[in-house]
């Protein structure tokens, strides 16, 4: 069965050959190829690479929310590609996973008990993808043990603000958790938002790679089923 990773898409090389060594590991774990795909920005695009496929695939969308991206490119590629036989699974998130991952990045950045806490995502108009989103902030207050606020680095509230409302607030130091897959244009502004440590993306973290290749075994059993 073929394995397709599908991502967003940047215009940073770095960002690109990130989302390439996610699926290298995750495709030594699995022990057979995993493609990559961008639903925007740069290619190829999911279509491109199914119309070069045959035999049923399985497609993870990349994605930590279920937004647009996920709802409407990612099965519009799917259709327009004319492949019989695709099963696209859930997004990464949210999930529990990710939750652990991002407070692994906060603690190998410095953060401590008592800084204040802002989960810095891409930003979504999608009512749905909101929630999964409202939903994380929960989740990594639970595990840090203080509130978590939610902000966004291409929409409002904005992280640069967060940061400044916190500070005014009194907070002595702020970090942002960066909640996006690689580098590039979001990551930069959550660097430039004024907090005292902004961590790395979730990229190629080790719960990275469980949480993708969870997702493609767990898809091939049902297809097998």
């Amino acid at each position: 069965m073929n394995a397709l990773l599908v991502a967003h898409g940047t215009r940073k090389p770095s960002g690109v050959a990130l989302v390439e060594r996610l699926a290298q590991r995750v495709s030594a774990a699995l022990r057979s190829p995993v493609r990559v795909a961008f639903v925007d920005v740069v290619g190829p695009t999911p279509s491109e690479v199914l119309r070069g496929l045959s035999g049923p695939t399985v497609v993870v969308p990349a994605f930590l929310a279920c937004g647009y991206h996920v709802n409407v490119d990612i099965p519009t590629h799917v259709m327009a590609s004319g492949h019989p036989d695709v099963t696209v699974t859930d997004p990464l998130g949210p999930s529990p996973q990710l939750a652990r991952v991002l407070l692994n990045r906060l603690s190998e950045s410095g953060w401590r008990s008592g800084d204040s806490v802002v989960l810095g995502a891409a930003g979504t108009s999608d009512l749905r993808a909101q929630s999964d989103l409202r939903r994380m902030a929960t989740w990594l207050s639970a595990l840090t043990n203080s509130r978590v606020e939610l902000a966004f680095a291409a929409a409002e509230p904005a992280v640069a603000d967060a940061v400044a409302e916190l500070r005014a607030r009194g907070a002595r130091r702020v970090v942002v958790a960066s909640y996006l897959l690689s580098d590039g244009l979001f990551q930069d502004r959550l660097r430039a938002s004024g907090a005292d440590v902004v961590t790395n993306p979730l990229g190629t973290h080790e719960g990275m790679v469980r949480l993708i290749t969870s997702r493609f075994r767990h898809a091939r059993l049902r297809a097998a089923a």
